[in-house]
């Protein structure tokens, strides 16, 4: 009996059993964490009796919001290091066998000698140069380790520094908007905290602010000074010192964040005034290193190989390494001037009415037939929405193309490739698939990303004047909610649509605030984020968001205004590329399909008549040249095309039109008229 009723426990035991790679990897981290304390224990007391010398690490490990005293990082620091140290050691006795006994010591070395007093040294050459080898490696990993461990701290600051520089005009005048619907002081700071999907940094700055108060028992004026003392950004800390005197001296706190938001709008228009004017640098010099000098390189590389010098390597280095290579540099160099909020906007958090996964109770419960009816009636639904939209995905994340684009043009390569075996002339064969490649994978992507950048312009158009009116409408008494059903049933121009599906959310029983983040999640705008972010945390305050709704559309105005500055300055720039690429493939044309043309004509004369050039004209390969051109005219087309869209919209994928155009010019023009 006992024995029965021990079968089922034994098997719920088994079942509880983790697997067993869980429970390798547990033991794993366990003993890597142990072996990471190891120079904690070992150290631990000099580093605390050195705690002076370490004061920078420690603020820094603070600013960076790295999670651990700076004695564990110490320790990690020595672990890692060593552990790279020894993969080094082994590594340098593995190239130490191979180039020792494996390959053998080149004669550079074995022929080597030395005064008499020195020669013992080649007794021992092999032994000498395993030891090079083996140090440099172990200190090379070793040493690179330790110093990324210790930069590391830094680069975390610097980005967090960027990041609350670049949040913190929105979030002031998130900050002035809701002190002037009567928020206090403490109030404003865990509304910013609890925004920290559009705020970034500067929320998790102010949750230090909080967690001082509530956690640590400090004071406003207290908690004010201690993050002061220790945000990496000057902004954030200029803005904290100053809160503080105004708080001391009485002052209206409406009115400094009032003031401080103002500074910021002029500020930002200063600073982009400085980048445009950078910007307009940088495309000039652009066009100078990566347009006008290779094209001058290649005329020369040209001239010289037609005279009988060995050139090519360097025109190749040229067409394949300099140019794309410069190209991608230019293009990170901008992302990272770049000011203001970049990137891919936030979704704002919304209350789910239904889990993703509905759990069906047991056969034998009564409802069991209701909740599968239920389950399979809302897969019914989803199926139908993918049927009556299956773009949808895509129009959302213009990426997700790739994932269909990509393998079609890895199936044409391949393909190409087979077929080129039987094909005359196989480069030329390959080279037309390779474009064919890379144009169904950037027009696509191109297609479905400008389509959702007009739609998502075309809207944020008219944010401003669609706030305007929230505003004007709430001032006559209106309630938001009353405001919002007022406006769904005007025409408001193409944000009609959306205004509708607002009120028809709450019309279905959801409350204002996640209609509205709902509708930011549709549009994702930064600027439709923080509005959105900013009428929300009213309404959930005190209700009064008339004067919250007019700071909102004058923000949104705002950065509409900066937008639109930063493409109409940088249009001319635009279209110096386009005319800097036009002339590089004009001049490339220009020598392939006369100038080489000529002389190649020339060379075989002068080699069928038995004349010498005397070194002046050899006979070349034309084909190789106008192949070389082709690829020079493809490969600045997409370069260009992506510096192009950076400059103009921020974008790389805004500069794939850009390239596709430029593409199909330098693609026609050889496959046209030389090759």
């Amino acid at each position: 009996m006992d024995d029965v009723n021990a079968g089922p426990q034994v098997e719920k035991a088994s079942k509880s059993k983790e697997p067993i790679f869980d429970v390798y990897s547990k033991k794993v981290k366990f003993l890597l964490h142990k072996l990471k304390m190891t120079p904690f224990i070992i150290l631990g007391d000099k580093m605390k009796e050195r705690e002076d010398q370490y004061h920078t690490l420690k603020k820094e490990l603070k600013q960076a919001r790295m999670a651990m005293s700076y004695e564990m990082y110490l320790s990690s620091i020595i672990f890692y290091s060593v552990l790279a140290g020894l993969v080094g050691a082994l590594l340098g006795l593995i190239v130490a066998f191979l180039v020792i006994v494996v390959i053998g010591l080149p004669d550079q070395i074995t022929n080597l000698t030395f005064s008499k007093e020195m020669a013992w040294i080649l007794d021992f050459k092999e032994l000498i140069v395993g030891a090079i080898i083996f140090i440099f490696l172990t200190l090379a990993l070793g040493g690179t380790t330790l110093v990324l461990f210790l930069i590391y701290p830094k680069f975390r600051v610097g980005e967090r520094k960027g990041s609350i520089n670049r949040n913190l005009p929105a979030a002031v005048t998130f900050m002035y908007a809701l002190s002037r619907s009567g928020m206090n002081i403490i109030e404003l700071f865990r509304a910013l905290s609890a925004s920290r999907y559009t705020y970034g940094e500067v929320s998790r700055e102010v949750e230090l602010i909080l967690r001082d108060m509530d956690y640590f028992g400090s004071d406003l004026r207290t908690a004010l000074h201690n993050i002061s003392e220790l945000t990496p950004s000057d902004k954030f800390q200029d803005l904290m010192y100053n809160l503080l005197t105004v708080i001391d001296s009485g002052g209206d706190i409406p009115s400094y964040f009032r003031d401080k938001s103002e500074q910021y709008a002029q500020s930002a228009k200063y600073e982009q005034k400085g980048f445009l004017e950078t910007l307009a640098l940088i495309a000039e010099s652009y066009v100078t290193a990566f347009v006008a000098g290779p094209l001058f390189i290649i005329i020369m590389g040209v001239m010289m190989s037609v005279m009988g010098s060995d050139s090519l390597l360097s025109l190749y280095a040229i067409v394949y390494m300099v140019i794309p290579v410069g190209s991608l540099m230019f293009v990170f160099m901008i992302g990272i001037m770049t000011p203001g909020a970049t990137g891919e906007p936030p979704l704002l958090p919304t209350q789910k009415l239904l889990p993703d996964e509905i759990e069906l109770p047991p056969e034998d419960d009564p409802e069991f037939d209701k909740f599968k009816s239920f389950v399979k009636s809302r897969k019914t639904l989803a199926f139908k929405k993918i049927l009556k939209d299956p773009l949808k995905g895509i129009k959302e994340k213009p990426t997700n193309i790739l994932m269909i684009t990509g393998p079609i043009a890895l199936i044409v390569l391949i393909a190409s490739v087979f077929s080129a075996l039987e094909a005359p002339n196989f480069i030329d064969f390959i080279d037309d698939r390779i474009v064919y490649a890379i144009y169904i994978i950037i027009v696509p992507l191109s297609f479905f990303h400008e389509i959702k950048n007009f739609k998502g312009r075309r809207i944020q158009n008219q944010i401003p004047d669609f706030l305007k009116k929230l505003a004007s409408t709430n001032e006559t008494g209106m309630s938001l909610r009353d405001s919002i059903a007022l406006m769904a049933r005007s025409k408001i121009g193409h944000l009609s649509k959306e205004v509708r599906t607002i009120w028809k959310d709450i019309d279905w029983g959801l409350d204002i605030n996640t209609s509205l983040a709902r509708f930011s999640n549709r549009i994702k705008t930064h600027t439709v984020v923080r509005a959105v972010t900013l009428i929300t945390r009213a309404n959930e305050s005190s209700g009064d968001v008339g004067e919250v709704l007019l700071i909102a559309a004058r923000d949104a105005a705002f950065e509409q205004e900066m937008q639109k500055e930063r493409s109409v300055n940088m249009l001319i720039y635009v279209m110096i590329i386009y005319i800097s690429f036009m002339v590089f493939v004009g001049v490339v044309y220009v020598i392939s399909a006369t100038f080489l043309t000529e002389m190649a004509h020339a060379a075989d004369q002068m080699a069928a008549s038995g004349m010498q050039g005397g070194g002046f004209m050899q006979e070349f390969d034309l084909n190789v040249f106008n192949r070389l051109f082709f690829h020079a005219a493809v490969i600045q087309g997409i370069c260009s095309g992506l510096i192009a869209g950076v400059m103009g919209e921020g974008s790389v994928l805004s500069g794939l039109k850009h390239s596709t155009i430029m593409l199909t010019i330098g693609y026609l023009l050889f496959t046209l008229a030389v090759l």
